[in-house]
């Protein structure tokens, strides 16, 4: 029998704020267990919350790239349910009327273009995380996650595929990440999906669904999602019953393994949190953000293919935080002088020392000052390359370290002459096969004259001079 696969999906993205979403507890990765943990994120007696605005900014921003509507009048809810790693015994979230509701994002698949509406965003706290197998045999409980803030968004039951569901998520990575509101770090659970998949025959009413909990790889949730479907075929095939329940991915095994029944919205017992007031948002205010929005990914792509090439257009894209510099550096130079410092010298020095991209480790204005240096033939490209990795090392003045390094080149017309004469002169064969057709040569001379010069000769003269003696 054929039955049609039916998923809606339900991603949680980690905003990337400074703080918490109510208190000022920081959110930064990896720290040592519970040093990043307020009185306000575990509620102790006494303690009231307050809303982080930046986490407020960023949903509406989303809300906003995808066509949605922006409710001018939300408010937060207790959401009531008891997990280990849920200090409050209940969770601050969205219920009715969340801040985004009703937007889309537009996705392409080897079957063409197709829309898929996403119902609602809403701004919710994380809870904390359990940690097994750390003291022994115990568990223990991290709350540094407790009360950082996220987006989940939800999508209405609108993919047929895996493949449908892949194209939504790498687009929506993508989108969160240029927007600047998640980094996107899958493995740090930056970026994770809810997988809701049921089946039917066609025709048929939704079938019953199963939950596919915190799955934070694409290629688990595309694995997931076949092992589920081909499951629950089985199931019906053999006359059973699709239960509602919450399960789990194991990536070792290959297979989805039941976690608990799957609780409905009037499980946890709603209401609006009395410590919080409703967010009221202005006309002004929702306008004063769209103006302050980065250009979208579409848009951006569309951009750059203007000037770049197809595997250019995709590194950026695939690495906002570059991109961002590419953008701001390319408004001083030409796009592909901008693109092959930023995407290809910079980039490489990160490389070497297995960091990730930093602006701030080489500002803009100091790679324009060295790109000016070769421009004006103060350094060679190939100095200046040299200049860079120095300045990442030990961050100086690039005047100081090119003349620490010695490279600061020789526009001296006459000692450039007197250096290619020298090198003709010591190496007649070579001459002579030069002028009997082996141009490749030239190379040999030039790395010759930049070798006894200690690279201070300018390449332009040498290549300008060496093109006329060769050829006299």
């Amino acid at each position: 029998m054929s039955y049609e696969m039916v998923i809606g999906l339900e991603v949680h993205v980690q905003l990337k704020t400074q703080a918490k979403i109510f208190s000022n507890a920081a959110t930064l990765y990896g720290q040592e267990p519970n040093t990043q943990v307020s009185f306000l994120d575990i509620a102790l007696p006494g303690t009231l919350p307050v809303v982080n605005k930046q986490a407020i900014d960023m949903a509406v921003m989303f809300g906003l790239a995808v066509d949605a509507t922006i409710s001018k009048n939300s408010f937060f809810a207790r959401k009531n349910y008891f997990y280990p790693d849920l200090p409050k015994g209940y969770q601050i979230s969205q219920s009715n009327n969340p801040i985004v509701q009703n937007g889309q994002l537009e996705i392409t698949t080897n079957k063409g273009i197709k829309t898929i509406r996403i119902e609602r965003a809403h701004l919710e706290e994380d809870a904390g995380k359990s940690v097994h197998d750390f003291i022994g045999d115990q568990t223990g409980l991290d709350y540094n996650r407790a009360g950082t803030p996220l987006l989940e968004i939800v999508t209405h039951p609108d993919f047929r595929s895996a493949e449908e569901v892949i194209c939504y998520l790498k687009d929506l990575h993508q989108l969160v990440q240029h927007l600047g509101i998640c980094d996107g770090n899958m493995q740090e659970g930056s970026f994770r999906c809810d997988v809701n998949l049921s089946i039917r025959k066609s025709g048929e009413d939704l079938g019953t669904r199963a939950e596919l909990k915190n799955i934070n790889s694409f290629r688990f949730i595309e694995s997931a999602i076949h092992y589920e479907y081909q499951r629950q075929v089985n199931v019906l095939d053999k006359g059973g019953i699709i239960t509602q329940e919450t399960r789990l991915y194991d990536p070792d095994n290959n297979e989805t393994r039941s976690m608990r029944s799957k609780e409905n919205a009037f499980d946890y017992r709603y209401f609006p949190d009395p410590d919080l007031l409703p967010i009221i948002l202005s006309n002004e205010e929702i306008e004063s953000i769209h103006s302050q929005m980065p250009l979208l990914p579409k848009v951006r792509r569309e951009t750059y293919a203007k000037t770049l090439n197809a595997d250019e257009v995709n590194f950026l894209m695939d690495n906002p935080t570059v991109a961002d510099y590419y953008d701001a550096l390319a408004k001083s130079i030409s796009a592909k002088t901008a693109y092959n410092w930023v995407a290809v010298e910079l980039q490489a020095v990160f490389n070497r020392a297995q960091s990730t991209f930093d602006a701030k480790r080489v500002p803009i204005e100091i790679l324009l000052e060295l790109i000016a240096c070769v421009d004006k033939d103060e350094v060679s490209l190939k100095s200046a390359k040299t200049v860079l990795q120095n300045y990442y090392d030990q961050p100086q003045a690039i005047q100081s370290i090119i003349d620490q390094l010695g490279v600061r080149q020789s526009n001296d017309l006459g000692l450039v002459e007197s250096l290619v004469d020298e090198i003709l002169e010591q190496n007649p064969q070579q001459v002579q096969d030069y002028r009997a057709g082996n141009k490749k040569l030239l190379s040999f001379f030039v790395g010759q004259i930049m070798k006894n010069s200690k690279g201070k000769a300018n390449p332009k003269q040498v290549n300008e001079l060496l093109n006329k003696k060769l050829n006299e």
